[in-house]
């Protein structure tokens, strides 16, 4: 079949004889392949490439030989690093235009990032003691000898690390600061691992103990615990945070930073700003009160979609691949703000978002891909609205 489009994930779209859309793993736009069917249903189809025909000019041979074991983690090797960019903002562009409702949608690629040798958090299987990752499209481990997108500080972990009785373990790492921590479920059990490195049971956080590492960004020192979200990479937070301050403007006034994590942004982008940040983790909240000890800022504690609307000049949303539905965008136009930005992990809740803002009086000024996932089909966009 020939591959004419490619879909959220990665995965190369064509149509079998019948008119039926296949998903084909492995396949780019505009190539022959052969392929083999995994999964049939109704409407669509599954399938991987078995043979390329006619290959794209810019399919390359993936560097790690995880990958032609099955490795799920990086599903995008088979792409140059500026093919797979390209790639990621056609996926951007056709999910505002579809979902959104907007024609020929703004959206620019930012400045490339390291594409190797960049993340510094990541959740594995152990098997046999030992680090395993996950098949792709399965739960089956595939133990790895090294990751080629692991920072060298979190790979010596996965490396050398034994997990003894461990079903699972997400290691942590904090790249500028030299810090690591691994969280180890359910308990930590004949662990070894280098003297310098955090060891905490899944057993212990759930009796309360904290434990937490440091990350540096945009020259501010951020405490992230252990059961906090943070981005996996400390030049990717910063890239994030120049967007961010970009698209808020020079103007200060009240920001309101809605699912505000461990404070990334009030901390930040909000620099020029009075801060309301509204979260409904508890250990991201107590790190945000830490972070933002210094600044003018207020933390709450809830959901945003029980948060009681507060005034505001302009809102940062940071939700998660859920986006912001309708509620949260209801929330966004409750505050009055004359500009909305938000970050966003799933193009199609992006889409969806870019109609429901719209509807609430917000128009998208424009989209930045911020790509912090090189190999793999993960994207990040940043974008921006003006209230009408």
């Amino acid at each position: 079949m020939t591959v004419d489009g490619i879909a959220t994930g990665g995965a190369g779209v064509g149509r079998l004889e019948d008119g039926r859309v296949v998903f084909v793993d492995g396949a780019l736009p505009g190539e022959q392949v052969s392929v083999v069917i995994t999964e049939m249903r109704d409407r669509f189809a599954r399938a991987r490439t078995s043979a390329i025909l006619g290959a794209d000019p810019e399919r390359v041979q993936p560097l790690c030989p995880s990958v032609d074991a099955g490795c799920g983690g990086c599903d995008m090797q088979h792409a140059s690093h500026d093919r797979q960019r390209h790639l990621k903002r056609r996926i951007v562009v056709e999910s505002i235009e579809r979902l959104g409702k907007v024609a020929d949608p703004p959206v620019s690629i930012g400045a490339p990032l390291a594409a190797w040798r960049y993340r510094t958090s990541l959740r594995c299987m152990v098997s046999d003691g030992v680090v395993a990752l996950r098949r792709r499209r399965s739960h089956d481990p595939i133990v790895i000898d090294g990751c080629m997108v692991a920072d060298p500080l979190l790979e010596e972990l996965l490396t050398e690390g034994h997990f003894g009785s461990a079903r699972e373990v997400t290691l942590r790492v904090g790249a500028r600061t030299g810090e690591r921590m691994a969280i180890v479920s359910p308990k930590v059990r004949d662990v070894r691992l280098p003297d310098d490195v955090l060891v905490v049971g899944a057993d212990e956080l759930r009796r309360g103990r904290r434990a937490w590492v440091h990350e540096r960004v945009a020259d501010h020192l951020f405490r992230i615990s252990a059961r906090s979200f943070f981005q996996t990479r400390p030049d990717g937070a910063d890239r994030l945070v120049t967007e961010v301050s970009a698209a808020l403007g020079p103007s200060g006034g009240a920001l309101v930073d809605l699912y505000g994590g461990v404070g990334l942004f009030a901390a930040t982008a909000g620099s020029k700003h009075s801060v309301t940040v509204v979260e409904q983790n508890r250990s991201s909240v107590a790190d945000a009160r830490v972070n933002l000890a210094d600044r003018e800022a207020r933390v709450i504690r809830s959901r945003v979609e029980d948060w009681k609307p507060a005034a505001a000049d302009v809102v940062v949303a940071d939700p998660s691949r859920s986006g912001l539905g309708a509620i949260g965008a209801a929330q966004i136009a409750a505050t009055g703000a004359r500009r909305a930005v938000l970050v966003s992990c799933d193009p199609a809740s992006l889409g969806r978002d870019v109609g429901l803002l719209h509807d609430d009086g917000y128009d998208l000024v424009g989209s930045t891909l911020v790509d912090l996932f090189p190999q793999t089909s993960h994207i990040e966009v940043v974008s921006s609205f003006d209230r009408r």
